[in-house]
Formats: structure tokens, C-alpha cells, sequence
């Protein structure tokens, strides 16, 4: 059939086109085309206009797009086919009715308004694309110039991932990894914590002793007033151990079962209820039983209870758990320090206002559970502390700048050290995580291929750490006091 286009595989190309149909390149819309194997109109490859492209403060990219007529052409003819779909056009089936018709039943301003956002859609991610620009959250879209038959002006402003503008050097120790030694009476403390993890509570009709375990009902009133959560069921107060409440095991100390006792005590500084901090408080304790707490002989029965042959042995396994944990502590310490000084150390470009936003928005929301965690209401958090809300997000900048400067940093040292993850590595983890999981709907969320992206992202994030802190952390064994 004449008038068909040359296929080479599945592409064609502008050039061949013109040699082999020549002059049956014919013109619609004021734009040359040539019709495919089923007839349909199809458009020879444009070369497009590239945008201006300028770098503006705060990490930010101004993209300034001049779309000619005739590049406008196809998204018109796209839009004008949308438009007589959704209302036909007499005379014509849907969709079958030329431009020109299209243009005299619709206003022709409607036809570019429709055809513009898939202009700026295209133009915005081919461009992105090309020029690998790091772009990042919504980008703001500002129309400069939009008449029929006339040049489309458009100004797209993005914020983009911020870069290290000079990257500290990390090829010789920055820091030194400080690991103390572990002493005896460590060890020691450490074993009477775990008689007492395996201590008997042994119902005892005699007034209690500093050594006991009381259990009360308790009431709290501020001037005779019952105060809000001040009421608590089979309240557990240990005798030997601090109180919350200064003074609070002392008044307990001689009670006995089915006693009630009313005494008066003030409340820390810093209760997190503001309006009751520091005042005295009228508590009425019910007693309902006293403990004697038995504690276990630290001997080899004791130890072989615990799974250890020996106390001696018990003792050597002790230190050794707290060694390792002196010495994970220490690691994390000497990671901090190490990027904490790179950050002092480099330059960063601008931070953008809407990554730093964001990143506070996350802080928070960590603040926030980790409140209710500990049974707070973050409203009464937010009281302690005498802030609002926004007060406290603002706190937050500084930090979630040096959080999103950590990233950067991790992300530029990655690149630098060509650190890479391997397909098999992450399958290897993913299994391992998928192995651990039983409930259905979460293993459907980890096998999904964003879940997939992200343990590959942090599992490079690990590595370049790895890598970071070989070079720039002194080992504790090289540590001269």
C-alpha cells in the first residue's frame, strides 16, 4: 500500500521515511505526516526547542519552555479527538472529525487549554530526564503565554535533591572510638539484677520493710479535689527502689495488709501535668498485701537455672554481654562523631524549603509515638514542655537540615566509592526479612517492589557506612591513653 510508513523493527526513521515515500509526505494541521500500516495519521519525529534551564537559590531549578505552534500540533489534535468524544459532533462518529471542524463547534482556546497539561507533563519529564535533574516533591507551574496559533510559553520551578558542594576528605582517621573497660562491680550489680529478676514474692502478714513489695489502691486529690488519672488499682511500689514521687516508699514503709493511710507529698518540677507540677497532693493509700521478696543464692544452681554450668562461668558470660554492648555503644558514638564532623567539614548546597519541611513532619511524627509509647498524650507533652506545636517543629529545623545533610553526604560518598548492591544481595535479605514474617498482608507489603527499592537503598546506605567508618574511625585498639 502506498503511503505506508518504512518499519525497521518496531522504530522508524525520519530520514529512510522521505527517501522511500517522498512526496507523499502530506500536510494536516499545518505540520507534515505520513499515514502508518492501518492508515492512521502519524508524525514524523520533532526536534524540540530545549528549555532554558537556570539554578536559583534554596535548591531550586527554573525551567522556562517555549512550545512552537507546530510542536503544540499533535497534543491539539489529541485534546480536539477528546473533546468530540465526549460531546460528538453532528455528522461525524466520535473522534472522526477533522481538526477544523473540531475547532468551529469548540473554542479553540478550549482545544489548547485541554492539550496543555499533557504539553507540560511531557515537556517537564522528558526534560527531566534528560538532564538528570534531581527533582524532587511538586514542582510549581507558572503559564507565561497561552494564545492559539502562537508560541507556548511555560516556567516550571522544582525543588531538587541538594549536593555537597566540597566533600571533607575521610581518608584517614577523624575519630577515635572510646571503649571503657567493664569493672567487677558492674558485673557484680549486673548478677544481683538478675536474683532479683528471679525473686519470690512470698505473702507476709507484718508491716512492710524497706526490703518489700507493697500493693496499694490509690487516690490522689489536689485541695479535696479528685485529679485527673490520679486513681491506680494494684499500684506496685517496690520499697528499696526511688519513687517517682520524692518520699513516696517512706510513707509506705511499716503499713500493713487492709491498712489505709493519707499523707501529703509534692509533685516533681517537671510532672508533665503543668498545673499540678511542684504542688502538694493529698494521696490516700489502700494497702491490699505486703511481699517479702526472696531473693535466689548466687552460687552454681543458680548459675545452671540460667542455662551456665557454673557461677564462675556465669560471671565470665556476663562481662563478656556487657563488653559487647560497652563496645556497640562505642561504635554508634564514634559513627556520629565521624559524620557529625564530615557535615562541619563540607559544604552543602541550599537546602530545600520543602525537604526540610517534610523531614520536620517526620520528626515529629517520631516525637509523637514515641510519647504515646511511653502513655503520654502528646498535647500533655507539648504542655511540659511549654510550647506549642509549631514552637516545637521550629526547634526541629536545625536538626532535620543536619539529617537531610547526613543523607546527602552518605549519598556523595556512595557515588565516590562506586558502592553498588547487588540483585542476589537483596533477594538474600528480603527472603530472611520474609522468613521472620507471618502475617500475610505484611508480607505482601515487603515483597512489594517500592519495599524492594528501599532495603536496596538502605542495604547501600550500610555498606557506604561501612566503608566511611573503616577510613575515618581510629580503632579502639589503636587508642593511646
Amino acid at each position: 500500500m502506498r503511503g505506508r510508513a518504512l518499519f525497521v523493527g518496531f522504530e522508524f526513521f525520519y530520514a529512510s521515511l522521505r527517501d522511500v515515500i517522498g512526496a507523499l509526505i502530506l500536510e494536516y494541521g499545518g505540520r507534515e505526516y505520513y499515514l502508518d500500516e492501518k492508515g492512521e495519521i502519524r508524525y514524523p519525529p520533532l526536534i524540540m526547542q530545549e528549555p532554558t534551564i537556570n539554578k536559583l537559590p534554596q535548591s531550586l531549578v527554573e525551567l522556562k519552555f517555549v512550545v512552537t505552534p507546530v510542536e503544540v500540533q499533535p497534543y491539539l489534535d489529541q485534546a480536539a479527538n477528546d473533546l468530540q468524544t465526549q460531546k460528538p459532533i453532528q455528522g461525524f462518529r466520535p473522534g472522526k472529525a477533522p481538526y477544523d471542524v473540531v475547532k468551529q463547534n469548540f473554542d479553540e482556546m478550549k482545544i489548547w487549554e485541554a492539550a496543555l497539561e499533557r504539553i507540560v507533563r511531557a515537556r517537564y519529564t522528558h526534560t527531566i530526564l534528560e538532564n538528570n535533574i534531581d527533582a524532587i516533591g511538586s514542582p510549581a507551574i507558572n503559564i507565561d503565554q497561552l494564545t492559539p496559533g502562537q508560541d507556548m510559553k511555560f516556567t516550571i520551578t522544582v525543588p531538587v535533591m541538594p549536593t555537597t558542594i566540597s566533600l571533607a576528605s575521610y581518608d584517614v582517621p577523624l575519630v577515635t572510638k572510646k571503649v571503657r573497660e567493664i569493672k567487677n562491680e558492674e558485673v557484680a550489680k549486673a548478677l544481683d539484677d538478675l536474683r532479683k529478676m528471679r525473686r519470690q514474692e512470698i505473702v507476709v502478714d507484718k508491716p512492710a520493710t524497706k526490703e518489700d513489695l507493697v500493693i496499694i489502691d490509690l487516690e490522689m486529690k489536689k485541695d479535696h479535689v479528685a485529679i485527673e488519672g490520679g486513681t491506680a488499682k494494684g499500684h506496685r511500689v517496690y520499697l528499696s527502689e526511688q519513687h517517682y514521687i520524692p518520699g513516696f516508699t517512706d510513707k509506705l514503709e511499716g503499713v500493713k495488709k487492709g491498712d489505709i493511710k493519707t499523707f501529703k507529698l509534692s509533685l516533681p518540677d517537671e510532672h508533665y501535668q503543668k498545673d499540678l507540677a511542684g504542688k502538694e497532693i493529698e494521696f490516700t493509700a489502700s494497702v491490699t498485701d505486703v511481699y517479702e521478696l526472696k531473693l535466689p543464692e548466687l552460687d552454681d544452681k543458680f548459675a545452671s537455672e540460667l542455662g551456665v554450668d557454673t557461677l564462675d562461668k556465669l560471671r565470665e558470660q556476663v562481662k563478656k554481654n556487657m563488653e559487647e554492648e560497652v563496645e556497640h555503644k562505642a561504635d554508634e558514638a564514634a559513627e556520629i562523631e565521624l559524620l557529625e564532623t564530615l557535615i562541619k567539614q563540607s559544604k552543602f548546597s541550599d537546602m530545600p524549603e520543602l525537604l526540610v519541611n517534610e523531614e520536620v513532619r517526620r520528626m515529629f511524627h517520631e516525637l509523637t509515638h514515641a510519647a504515646e509509647n511511653q502513655g503520654m498524650k502528646m498535647d500533655d507533652y507539648l504542655a511540659s514542655l511549654k510550647k506549642t506545636a509549631d514552637q516545637v517543629k521550629l526547634d526541629m529545623v536545625p536538626r532535620a537540615i543536619e539529617r537531610i545533610q547526613t543523607a546527602v553526604l552518605i549519598k556523595e560518598i556512595a557515588l565516590k566509592e562506586d558502592i553498588k548492591v547487588e540483585d542476589e544481595e537483596v533477594d538474600k535479605e528480603l527472603d530472611r526479612i520474609l522468613d521472620a514474617i507471618k502475617d500475610k498482608e505484611t508480607k505482601e507489603r515487603v515483597s512489594s517492589p517500592e519495599y524492594r527499592d528501599y532495603l536496596a537503598a538502605q542495604m547501600k546506605n550500610r555498606k557506604t557506612l561501612e566503608v566511611l567508618k573503616k577510613k575515618g574511625i581510629k580503632k579502639a585498639e589503636e587508642q593511646k591513653d
